[in-house]
């Protein structure tokens, strides 16, 4: 039985410690996102585009890993 921990991990070419230090800067990114758009939705003319603008950004850095995993 292949090692649940490491699955994953291996299937997209990283190590464990590799996806986890990945995945932890995914998971701070996606609460600072959850923060300025609960600021954005009280304060409209704060943070405008930054939410929209950081999530196009990290969609072309996963497609890009995504692609060197093949």
């Amino acid at each position: 039985m292949k090692n649940p921990f490491t699955k994953h991990p291996s299937s997209i070419n990283e190590t464990y410690l590799t996806h986890l230090i990945h995945a932890l800067g995914y998971s701070a990114l996606f609460l600072f996102l959850a923060i300025i758009t609960f600021i954005h939705s009280f304060f409209p003319f704060l943070f405008v585009n930054t939410a929209s603008t950081i999530i196009k950004k990290l969609n072309k850095h996963l497609e890009k890993r995504l692609s060197n995993s093949d």
